[in-house]
């Protein structure tokens, strides 16, 4: 089966080429697609340089729903892993981890839960662990969601309830000392919670427009 990741990247240029480089170390996967959501740092330079198979350039800011979609668009793989760009820690094991029990066959999309990282990032898991970033997903249930470039910061929120609603088998997995940067970290206090307060109410809109169903 081939294993397709699909990392999604607004001025991700810090970390972006570790998480590149950890993904192109995995045997597992035969491609690695960026998609650079209207970056105005380096990540399109980044990317390239840590050896991404392909490099999606939006040249407008569209979302983190729109900018996965496009990668999903650009690949005809069997099983589609999706990874932040601000990843701290990964390695190809967090990798294999990911996609074995869907190459495996003894699940259809896996959730990738940060283990031992940093407590404030292991904590949001906890409680919400339906929102991870790192997931990966068999193309046939992922060609079933919809709306997925429209929700934003609100996908993650649509991957899990089309995986509920079809019944598919879901396997959490822990990411050991695996974390990533806090907007916070990336943007300042002010308008870092500036953004994480617009992540959250995009959240809450695919949360209404899925109860609105």
């Amino acid at each position: 089966m081939k294993v397709a990741i699909v990392i999604p990247a607004y001025n991700e240029e810090e970390t972006l080429g570790g998480v590149v480089s950890a993904c192109r170390q995995a045997p597992e996967v035969s491609e690695v697609i960026v998609v650079s959501d209207g970056s105005t740092d380096r990540t399109v330079e980044v990317a390239r340089r840590a050896g991404a198979t392909r490099v999606v350039e939006l040249k407008e800011n569209q979302g983190k729903g729109a900018a996965m979609k496009v990668g999903v668009d650009h690949t005809n793989a069997d099983v589609v892993l999706f990874v932040d760009g601000d990843l701290m820690g990964l390695t190809p094991r967090h990798v294999l981890d990911l996609v074995q029990p869907v190459l495996e066959g003894t699940a259809d999309m896996t959730l990738g839960l940060f283990d031992g990282g940093r407590f404030s990032s292991d904590f949001a898991q906890v409680v919400a662990p339906f929102l991870s970033g790192q997931r990966a997903m068999r193309r046939s249930l992922l060609d079933q969601v919809e709306d997925m470039q429209d929700a934003r910061y609100g996908v993650e929120v649509i991957l899990t309830e089309t995986a509920r609603r079809l019944g598919a088998r879901v396997v959490e997995v822990p990411l050991e000392q695996l974390t990533h940067r806090h907007k916070e970290e990336k943007a300042g206090l002010a308008k870092g919670f500036a953004l994480r307060m617009k992540m959250y109410w995009e959240i809450m809109k695919s949360v209404q427009k899925l109860q609105r169903r």
